[in-house]
């Protein structure tokens, strides 16, 4: 646990991202870039209070700046989870909602919340009440037909007198009947404009742009009208992005970190899992995209599919796969 965490500073943000962005990956991203705010999976109140935290929350201290994603509608729950997250050393706690699949809905967790901007102000002022590290909400521009820039601007004002000051926000409204998550992040049109006109209106807050954005040229463009950035699929699937993020983005004086160097930085640690008895695939599967258009990158994605799921798999397949690009 981290006694004192760093202060983060979210002009970069990897996304949190269900079943991506665990602390495997989250590990593997911070070898690329020392700067960049990493934020968890989401975790609901609910299985941090009825199941084990320390199945969800432990973290290694090398992902430093890492902010845990919390998922719930309940103010006091939510309070005493924030409290787990300082903690455990999170630099931040987020609350979300912009999640619009249907079984988060039945819980009253995620985008669904945008309906009910009082009880998204109660619940991030009963976590500021408790905690003494920042407490953030990453939410949508609208949900189905409340779905004007009216009722954001509304909801931004609403949300923001329970002292939360920093507004991730999504530049898609969510549509909860009809499309999946999948859609839901694809099918409602992008609408910048309306974000850039939220930090207009709303100068003295933090804002976050997330949403379709692929490049750091594009991240360069976005941030003459806001705050900070966050990426996710991208970050995800191309993460050799990451690793001019320090240079571009923090105008940090370092050198790049090469792919291959990136790989080998990553052997002591996927060794050391290993022995843990931590699964080889669970921690290599997040690497699959890190030679993206590169020769030899097919061959290292292939070699992995085809060999990490096996029982017997060891930290050697790795480097066979490493072999495909040295060869």
């Amino acid at each position: 646990m981290t006694v004192n965490p760093p202060k983060p500073d979210r002009r970069f943000c990897v996304a949190p991202m269900m079943d991506w962005t665990d602390r495997h990956c989250r590990y593997f991203h911070r070898q690329l870039t020392n700067n960049a705010v990493l934020y968890t999976e989401m975790v609901t109140t609910g299985a941090l209070i009825h199941a084990d935290p320390q199945r969800f929350l432990p973290f290694n201290p090398e992902e430093q700046p890492v902010a845990l994603q919390l998922g719930g509608s309940n103010p006091d729950e939510l309070a005493r989870c924030a409290k787990m997250a300082e903690e455990f050393g999170y630099c931040e706690v987020n609350l979300n909602v912009g999640c619009p699949s249907d079984r988060v809905q039945n819980n009253m967790i995620g985008a669904c919340l945008m309906a009910h901007p009082q009880l998204v102000a109660d619940s991030l002022q009963a976590m500021q009440e408790a905690v003494s590290i920042p407490v953030t909400v990453k939410h949508r521009l609208g949900i189905d037909d409340l779905d004007s820039y009216a009722l954001l601007e509304q909801f931004v004002d609403t949300v923001r007198q329970s002292g939360c000051s920093t507004f991730i926000i999504h530049a898609r409204k969510a549509i909860l009947q009809g499309l999946s998550p999948k859609e839901n992040r694809e099918i409602p049109p992008l609408k910048y404009d309306w974000v850039y006109r939220i930090k207009q209106d709303f100068p003295e807050l933090e804002i976050i742009l997330n949403g379709g954005i692929k490049t750091l040229a594009e991240c360069e463009d976005h941030l003459n009208h806001v705050d900070g950035v966050m990426l996710g699929r991208e970050a995800y699937h191309n993460p050799y992005l990451l690793a001019e993020v320090d240079q571009i983005i923090y105008q940090q004086d370092r050198p790049v970190i090469s792919r291959m160097d990136a790989a080998l930085t990553m052997l002591p640690y996927i060794k050391r899992q290993h022995e843990q008895g931590v699964s080889f695939y669970h921690i290599v599967r997040h690497m699959l995209g890190l030679f993206h258009a590169q020769p030899g990158g097919k061959q290292f994605r292939r070699y992995i599919s085809e060999n990490a799921h096996q029982a017997n798999a060891t930290p050697a397949v790795f480097i066979d796969a490493l072999n495909c690009i040295r060869a």
